[in-house]
């Protein structure tokens, strides 16, 4: 589906990326961790055709994003972080933006708006900013495009809402669709993604699936001294220390993703030693 391969990207002298290669397929969702101002937003862009790589090479589905195409940009929908939507009702929103998009369904839509416990009499102007964001995760969700890229969708939503979201997300999932969520909020995408790649600095720093992680590592809290001294990550805790050890009996535990996260940005190769 997506195949990204030696990008180079920089913002006039400030570098970006400097020959970051990726594949990601249909079928799966993917988490796109990392702080804020590490690339993420920038690779969507350039994902998505809004921003053009310098050098390198981008693919989606055998098309190159920054051509245009509309056979291209009627299968791809980007969730911005930051964006505008006209003072017009939802109504007339659905009915100016979606004839862009063939495949898009005007029954999930509603069906969307309601779970989101969307007020969709109100104009959107007149919407919260949470309320707008799910407005337009709600029209990226009917549009059912091939590939749905979002970047920090949790961003302004409560926490009833963030369990809507995921709810959702995982419910529109199919074999034919690929969806890219990129979030600093690592908390936000457990229990959701099936893939985690984690960028700093413009860098793929650990990519694997969740099988694999859950497969070479185990998470849990420890009391036993030598067991904290061997593991590959720890931080204490009241209730002792949470750890991340490698997984040597097969047994698997309950991926702690904010924990994987801390471990790969501050100690990357003792993470990554199990994997290799």
């Amino acid at each position: 589906m997506i195949s990204i391969k030696d990008l180079q990207f920089a913002y006039k002298r400030k570098k970006i990326f400097t020959g970051l290669s990726l594949e990601l397929q249909p079928g799966y969702i993917y988490g796109l961790l990392g702080r804020n101002g590490t690339g993420k937003s920038t690779l969507l862009r350039n994902i998505s055709g809004h921003l053009f790589p310098d050098s390198g090479s981008i693919t989606v589905s055998g098309e190159i994003p920054g051509n245009r195409r509309p056979s291209f940009l009627q299968e791809v929908f980007l969730v911005a972080e930051e964006f505008y939507l006209p003072n017009i009702s939802v109504d007339n929103l659905v009915k100016h933006n979606a004839p862009f998009y063939p495949k898009f369904s005007h029954e999930q839509f509603r069906k969307y708006i309601g779970e989101f416990d969307i007020p969709s009499d109100n104009t959107i102007q007149d919407m919260s900013y949470g309320q707008k964001k799910k407005v337009l995760i709600s029209f990226g969700l009917a549009c059912n495009t091939s590939l749905l890229l979002m970047d920090e969708p949790t961003n302004g939503l409560d926490i009833m809402s963030k369990s809507q979201f995921r709810r959702v997300i995982a419910g529109s999932l199919n074999e034919n669709k690929c969806i890219v969520i990129s979030t600093h909020q690592v908390k936000d995408l457990e229990n959701l993604i099936d893939r985690i790649t984690i960028i700093d600095e413009g860098k793929i720093l650990f990519d694997q699936t969740i099988a694999q992680i859950t497969q070479r590592l185990q998470f849990k809290i420890s009391f036993d001294q030598h067991e904290i001294q061997e593991a590959l990550y720890s931080e204490s805790s009241l209730k002792g220390h949470t750890i991340i050890t490698r997984n040597t009996d097969g047994e698997e535990t309950r991926l702690d993703l904010e924990m994987l996260y801390k471990g790969i940005i501050t100690n990357r190769a003792n993470i990554q030693s199990a994997f290799n």
